[in-house]
């Protein structure tokens, strides 16, 4: 069901990304995915561009000839779940290429959020721990993965195929786009991915608000360049007013157990709500 509240804050953690990448500290953070992005987005596009013509060809055949009245609406249809796939694509390879920056930079952002003054990690504590934010991507790869392949292959049943599945592959997307950027503050702080799936879901409206504005502007010129730092700051602007609080005895407790701790992870929070932001 609908939640129109969740769904006013899912613009909002949408609009405070845009907002946080302009901040003074964070903006050198930024660079580096904003440049993987440009190299990722290129070379998908050439391979797009230059292949569509065969993939629309091969997903055409399967229509049948009586449904020939209806081969415009299904071209649409096709072409939407073309690019689906591409899309896709490009989030798995970005996901695994930039996770260690994105990582960093929303550990940037919650401690400007929240005025913490974090451990700084060293260099060589960073690069020791690139193996595990890349095993985090592979659990991501592992939930998508077999959805999206049973999606492509339900997209070659006629009619079904180039109607409803685009849809479906669409509402899809959308949702891994909250689990895709929510993550890396979930992650900074060890909260196990399975934990994380199920308190976004608790707040589906808000999550699948911010997904679809996410994945919308991946497909606008230009403002896709930047929307994976936007869509980092925005989810860590939600991790702080939404999540924190669910997880602030943990962080108590680790803080009592293991005092030496290195990085976000088990420490106490004192977080102000990021809706006061302007």
């Amino acid at each position: 069901m609908l939640n129109i509240e969740e769904l006013k804050r899912g613009f909002h953690y949408f609009i405070v990304g845009w907002h946080l990448l302009t901040q003074k500290g964070l903006r050198r953070f930024v660079i580096m995915p904003i440049l993987l992005n440009i190299l990722l987005l290129s070379g998908l596009l050439w391979l797009f561009i230059s292949k569509v013509n065969s993939y629309l060809e091969i997903v055409m055949n399967y229509i049948p000839s009586w449904l020939d009245w209806l081969s415009g609406i299904l071209l649409i249809f096709s072409i939407l779940m073309i690019l689906t796939l591409f899309y896709f694509t490009f989030v798995t390879l970005s996901g695994f290429i930039a996770a260690p920056f994105n990582g960093l930079l929303a550990e940037k952002v919650e401690k400007k959020l929240t005025g913490e003054n974090l451990i700084d990690v060293s260099f060589t504590e960073f690069i020791k721990d690139i193996p595990r934010m890349l095993g985090r991507e592979l659990q991501k790869l592992l939930y998508s993965l077999p959805k999206i392949i049973f999606l492509f292959l339900l997209g070659f049943v006629p009619v079904l195929g180039q109607t409803i599945i685009p849809i479906v592959a669409f509402l899809f997307t959308v949702w891994m786009m909250a689990i895709q950027y929510c993550d890396y503050p979930f992650d900074n702080h060890k909260i196990p991915f399975s934990v994380m799936k199920a308190e976004l879901a608790s707040k589906r409206t808000l999550n699948l608000t911010f997904g679809t504005l996410v994945t919308v502007c991946t497909f606008v010129p230009f403002i896709n360049l930047l929307i994976i730092p936007v869509a980092v700051c925005g989810a860590t602007a939600m991790w702080v007013s939404e999540y924190r609080d669910v997880f602030k005895f943990d962080f108590d407790t680790k803080t009592h157990n293991n005092s030496t701790s290195k990085g976000i992870s088990g420490r106490t929070m004192n977080y102000p709500n990021s809706m006061d932001i302007k």
